[in-house]
């Protein structure tokens, strides 16, 4: 479904809804009271997007530390599905997806999901997106006594109902992963806001395990499909903004950087999926050089892509998947952020280095406007960052031993 759709759909659906179930559970709240024990079954609602899959990886790791005998569930779109599978948090079985490409699907799927939530009998369920109403509607119906989720408290608008009994207020200023476990710190807190608890420590995920001669496959299949790439040093560029073109470095700039890098002797390839291809042959036939070269769709799946991440020294990617993916990699990684923040969005990874500028407006993709930018295009958060000062620490990191 177009993003602009869900959007309408969120709101025009989403508000009644939820005004209709938090009367139900005012209604309900005096008639049914629940006895506080170590949960059996979490469920966790993260809908959106692979990156945050990667960012919440701190989060499922402080569930299992605080609760080893508990069994994690994941409600999440079936797009993101292979992300999840490959941080091997939760075993496979215990994955419910939804479909999102059409509407009739989704409602399907909607329907099949909240009977196996119901037969679940999950003890808490942990809504970790921000401010949308249907993950809060599947939060509620899934019947979790204790229901964690970010809750608007004194700020206006944002309305997703008053049902959570454990409301967590989100925090502008604090990095995603923090917030995740903050949520963990609420199923057993109390007071108001929940868990008033100091940062967390968090490091980088755990690296992305290959089986034995898995990688060097992978490389040796590229290089015979690629014979130009034998012998020269790699750099990888993902120039597609995806769902969120407004996140995207301009494509003139990326053709500068391109140029640039072949002169120092680099190959280049462009990543990304198939829909990307246009503006991957636009950047191609721009630099007309053998050693610059179209791998959008070439990939079999994001563990195929983390596997070619291994043969090349440097990626260039405009924020999005690849940047988060990368963190599960030691692959050096320049991410460019404007509409969004790195203060809030960073992979957690000393091989990540971000580009930002931070304007007035920026970050202009958030949770308060559920990442619908006011910009008219004309994102100067990422213009004003130009291919020469890309260029000088692309040179820096692929001048590295490491790279």
């Amino acid at each position: 479904m177009n993003i602009n759709f869900q959007r309408a759909v969120d709101r025009l659906a989403g508000v009644p809804i939820c005004a209709a179930l938090s009367l139900l559970e005012k209604l309900r709240r005096g008639f049914v009271t629940h006895k506080t024990a170590p949960p059996r079954r979490i469920l966790i609602v993260l809908l959106s997007e692979m990156g945050s899959l990667v960012l919440a990886q701190p989060m499922f790791a402080e569930l299992k530390r605080r609760y080893p005998d508990a069994e994690l569930h994941m409600l999440m779109f079936a797009k993101n599905r292979e992300v999840l599978d490959l941080l091997g948090v939760m075993p496979k079985e215990h994955v419910i997806t939804l479909n999102d490409k059409a509407l009739g699907s989704f409602a399907a799927d909607s329907l099949n999901a909240l009977r196996r939530m119901r037969a679940l009998d999950f003890d808490v369920v942990i809504d970790c997106e921000l401010f949308s109403r249907v993950s809060s509607i599947f939060s509620y119906l899934s019947g979790a006594k204790v229901h964690v989720g970010f809750h608007p408290h004194t700020q206006e608008g944002l309305y997703r109902g008053s049902f959570m009994n454990r409301p967590v207020l989100y925090n502008p200023y604090r990095h995603l992963s923090q917030q995740f476990l903050t949520m963990v710190d609420a199923i057993e807190a109390d007071g108001r806001p929940l868990a008033k608890g100091a940062l967390h420590e968090v490091g980088a995920p755990p690296p992305l395990q290959f089986a034995e001669g898995e990688v060097a496959r992978e490389i040796a299949q590229l290089e015979t499909d690629f014979p130009v790439l034998r012998g020269k040093k790699l750099v990888l560029v993902y120039p597609d903004g995806g769902i969120l073109p407004i996140r995207a470095w301009p494509p003139e700039y990326y053709e500068q950087l391109c140029d640039a890098l072949l002169r120092d002797g680099y190959a280049l390839a462009l990543i990304g999926l198939p829909e990307a291809k246009p503006l991957a042959q636009r950047i191609v036939a721009h630099c007309r050089h053998e050693l610059c070269i179209d791998l959008t769709g070439y990939t079999r799946s994001v563990r195929h892509l983390l596997a070619l991440f291994q043969r090349a020294a440097l990626l260039v990617t405009n924020d999005g998947g690849p940047g988060q993916f990368a963190a599960l990699t030691a692959l050096p990684t320049l991410v460019f952020f404007g509409p969004e923040t790195p203060a809030l969005y960073s992979p957690l990874a000393p091989n990540i280095h971000c580009l930002y500028t931070g304007l007035s407006c920026s970050p202009c993709l958030t949770a308060y406007n559920h990442r619908n930018s006011p910009c008219d295009g004309n994102n100067q958060c990422l213009k004003l960052i130009t291919p020469e000062q890309v260029l000088e620490q692309a040179r820096a990191l692929l001048e590295c031993p490491a790279a």
